[in-house]
């Protein structure tokens, strides 16, 4: 129906069949891969944004434990396209040259007024047998998997703004500001901070519950530097040539706070001068001015850091800055009687790590699957999404555990490189399990392998399964806050963080994260991930050797069978 409802007794639209399974707000990347996997599996999909593509978004940094998750979605629900983010090929051949490689995550510790430290630098090279990742240029992405919402049969609408959302038993009445008017079985809002449900429902938390606080400055520039190249670091104290800074994404560390550099030049093939800048930080320690332009404020940090203006000598802005308040913030419940609130717009802590679309994506496997079943059985009782819930919230939680602790080890290196090995070292395990599962359903076609990695105890946690994990991070948490508070200091509590490192027996020793303070550049090449593997059959304990076995031994059959899985 196209007409706008009257205010009448008889409501003729509340009688009204649903026109639609499932109603997406927000066609960003979450909305429109969601529309896209739904669309393909048999659902009508009714996909709309308040705004139109092309346009500019953040989320362009990619993870290893994101190209997993995609790659998942794209082999359970049989949409190939999705094949298309996983590595900086494939970006660019079928998307186009206009993305950046992730090849690593660069840090450097930077004081106010100081050239940095050289030895004070840490990095961690994505290993190639995981994948390897791109600096996603979000207008063209974005705008790609609309038209793929649109190929597998999604109805869309751009410059769509939902104005009301009526849910009685049976569907959900959607309104747009044009009138139009739309019945649909199950909502998802995919929008993000302003999202209608939030506001519908009153679901923020105010204040947020998160621990972490940080507002944020991001545009993109044209003309900036490879730190490599401004850095003026002795030769032996740089990065491996191979793995420059400039090969990924680059975080210049300053107290309670970090740049971010993500060039989308960096890719032989790219054709895009852009690169992505932002500043985000403590607005308790750095409010923000009501007497400056973004802008001036901008500068005004970057002439406090000597080597990180070096990079942006010459360069130009290119769009207007975003200038944020405070970007946390929480929701009291992500799911309801015929909705969910997706990912972002549930609630964020921080984009450190790259965790955003990371998020998002495991969020998306875990709605899809039971949205499916729901469409198919008629059943959306609230009780069958309870896991989708118990997820949102444990990925926020932890997520804000370890991003505040990281702030807070900031200011001291050892403590920020005893944290920094907390995060890096279960990176590789936590995509592991993911490959694994992908790699069993290749085999036999069974999507309990899937299904199966959600009996952890412990769901948003990046090794979910991992009591020795969720055991490391909670001492290196409580670490950092005995240090802010003062009852540490920061090298007392840089012991014990690389103590615990060290009593972790799951922690692989061939990548070095139990060596000494002074191995900073981690970088694990073929042979070390085969040394990896061997540990990881021979010499881990149960709780990783399990995984290696298992992980090897789909390998093994998968050659047997001529698959590729990987």
């Amino acid at each position: 129906m196209t007409r706008k409802a009257e205010a009448t007794n008889e409501a003729p639209e509340a009688h009204k069949a649903p026109e639609y399974d499932v109603a997406i707000l927000g066609s960003g990347l979450a909305g429109s891969i969601t529309g896209a996997i739904l669309a393909r599996q048999g659902a009508k999909v009714l996909l709309v944004d308040a705004g139109q593509h092309p346009r500019f978004a953040v989320g362009e940094s990619q993870n290893p434990q994101l190209v997993e998750w995609l790659h998942n979605l794209a082999v359970r629900y049989d949409v190939p396209e999705i094949k298309h983010l996983l590595d900086i090929k494939a970006v660019t051949e079928n998307i186009g040259p206009h993305h950046g490689r992730k090849q690593s995550f660069g840090f450097v510790t930077h004081k106010k007024g100081r050239e940095p430290d050289p030895r004070e630098a840490t990095m961690f090279v994505i290993p190639k047998m995981l994948t390897e990742a791109s600096h996603l240029y979000r207008q063209d992405t974005d705008s790609y998997y609309l038209s793929v919402a649109a190929k597998y049969g999604c109805t869309l609408r751009q410059n769509w703004r939902a104005t009301s959302l009526d849910f009685d038993d049976d569907a959900v009445t959607v309104t747009g500001q044009n009138g139009e008017v739309f019945r649909v079985k199950f909502l998802i809002d995919a929008s993000g901070f302003r999202s209608p449900l939030a506001q519908k429902f009153d679901l923020r938390e105010n204040p947020p519950r998160h621990k972490h606080h940080a507002r944020s400055l991001f545009t993109h520039y044209v003309g900036i530097k490879p730190y490599d190249e401004v850095c003026n670091y002795p030769e032996n104290l740089l990065p491996p040539a191979e793995a420059p800074f400039h090969g990924g994404t680059l975080h210049h560390l300053i107290e309670r706070g970090w740049f971010w550099i993500i060039p989308f030049d960096n890719y032989k093939d790219s054709k895009n001068p852009l690169c992505s800048v932002g500043l985000t930080f403590d607005e308790r320690l750095y409010p923000k001015p009501q007497d400056m332009t973004p802008d001036e404020e901008f500068n005004h940090y970057l002439d406090q850091y000597p080597a990180v203006k070096r990079q942006f000598e010459g360069a130009k802005r290119v769009r207007e800055w975003v200038s944020t308040d405070r970007l946390q913030y929480s929701s009291k419940k992500t799911i309801g009687h015929r909705w969910c609130l997706m990912s972002h717009a549930a609630g964020f802590i921080d984009p450190l790590y790259s965790r955003g679309l990371s998020n998002t994506f495991e969020v998306v496997d875990a709605l899809a699957g039971r949205l499916l079943d729901a469409i198919r059985e008629d059943d959306f009782s609230v009780d069958r999404f309870e896991y989708v819930e118990e997820l949102e919230q444990g990925l926020l939680h932890y997520n804000d555990e370890l991003v505040n602790a990281s702030y807070i080890s900031f200011s001291h290196f050892r403590l920020w490189n005893a944290v920094f090995r907390v995060w890096a070292s279960f990176t590789t395990p936590a995509t592991m399990r993911l490959l694994r599962a992908r790699q069993d359903y290749q085999l036999d076609g069974n999507e309990q392998h899937f299904k199966d990695l959600e009996n952890a105890a412990y769901p948003g946690l990046w090794w979910p399964d991992s009591s020795s994990f969720k055991h490391l991070l909670d001492i290196t948490a409580e670490t950092c806050e005995k240090y802010e508070a003062g009852t540490l200091d920061g090298d007392t509590a840089a012991d014990i963080v690389f103590q615990a490192i060290r009593d972790c027996d799951v922690i692989n020793t061939p990548f070095g994260w139990k060596d000494d303070e002074n191995h900073r550049y981690f970088r694990a090449s073929t042979p070390t991930m085969m040394k990896f593997m061997w540990w990881a059959n021979t010499q881990a304990p149960q709780e990783m050797r399990a995984l290696g076995r298992a992980m090897l031994s789909g390998m093994v059959k998968s050659a047997v069978k001529g698959k590729k899985v990987v």
